[in-house]
């Protein structure tokens, strides 16, 4: 019998229905395939590249998306006591307000950053006078005493022109002025930033301005190492060079204290804040090659990151968002 057009239309649409709903019922029992949209016929079509675990251990931070947790809860302070300390850095003032108590456990309770024009000698006298006022008056009205106010100037500071302008101005203003080495700087560094359960396992890195500070404990002892500061580039020094001497400096961290390292600075501040889970103050690094970073500045900051990481294979770079070299002079001040 020779079917009409009709006919066949309707047969294809009867073949068409059944395959549909034959389909539906199949997926239906098989939700992974639903949700992923696979074939069944083609389960390896998602050829998408996912980490993997080998066991090993890597020689530079993990990729986005692979770093390995950071569980760790600083103390908080018990009957502390507020202290402020204003610090003026190769790219500006910056202060900090702490609680501290009785067995130096401490507590950031509030910080300001701020980017000045004094290092460029475009600043008078009368500028400075005016910035400091406005740090001293905040920290007064948030409860910090007078007496418990400190001055610090960073070793990166002291290198750059007109420093010593700023620090005579401040000494007119009858407040003592605390100037540090780069060496000193390292190590009070070191004492904010590297928790007591860390203290045989870790090292800091707090990659500045004017220079960066590798430091760590030798037993008891702190011991600390400085090489190039991120506006290195400033001077056309080559990048290659800085990462030579870097590594040779981070080469000297002892083997055993290599699994984590606690960084701080400018440099791995933005690093930090592109992969910040909500207020975290402890925040693990990607790798140096996840970083795309714009200007100058931060790109210098990077290849000392890179080399960093590449002399000491260092498998996590944790930044944290409180520390600073400052709070350790405060944690150095009597009781």
């Amino acid at each position: 019998m020779r079917l009409t057009f009709a006919s066949k239309a309707i047969i294809a649409a009867i073949i068409l229905i059944g395959l549909y709903f034959g389909i539906r019922r199949f997926t239906a029992t098989n939700p992974e395939l639903a949700q992923s949209g696979r074939s069944a016929i083609d389960p390896v079509a998602d050829t998408t590249s996912r980490p993997t675990s080998s066991g090993g251990a890597s020689d530079t931070p993990a990729a986005a998306g692979t770093k390995p947790a950071f569980a760790y809860t600083a103390p908080e302070p018990v009957n502390g006591k507020l202290k402020g300390v204003v610090e003026l850095g190769a790219s500006g003032f910056n202060s900090f307000i702490v609680r501290i108590d009785p067995q130096r456990t401490w507590k950031l309770e509030k910080a300001e950053f701020g980017n000045s024009l004094v290092l460029e000698n475009m600043a008078s006298d009368d500028d400075i006078r005016k910035g400091l006022k406005a740090y001293i008056g905040s920290m007064l009205d948030f409860g910090v005493g007078g007496r418990d106010i400190h001055f610090v100037v960073s070793s990166g500071a002291l290198k750059a022109e007109g420093t010593a302008k700023i620090v005579k101005a401040l000494k007119s203003l009858n407040y003592v002025v605390n100037t540090v080495t780069p060496e000193k700087e390292g190590v009070l560094g070191l004492r904010s930033v590297l928790p007591a359960s860390y203290a045989d396992r870790a090292f800091v890195a707090d990659i500045g301005s004017g220079n960066t500070k590798i430091s760590w404990l030798d037993g008891n002892q702190p011991k600390s190492v400085e090489t190039y500061g991120a506006k290195y580039f400033e001077k056309g020094t080559d990048d290659a060079a800085v990462a030579t001497e870097v590594k040779a400096k981070a080469g000297q961290v002892p083997a055993d204290l290599r699994g984590t390292c606690f960084i701080i600075g400018g440099v791995p501040f933005e690093m930090a804040k592109k992969v910040r889970n909500g207020k975290e103050r402890y925040t693990v690094l990607d790798a140096p090659s996840a970083y795309q970073l714009d200007n100058a500045k931060s790109k210098a900051g990077l290849n000392i990151y890179k080399a960093i990481a590449d002399a000491t294979g260092c498998k996590q770079f944790v930044f944290d968002w409180d520390a600073n070299f400052t709070i350790g002079y405060l944690l150095t001040l009597p009781k």
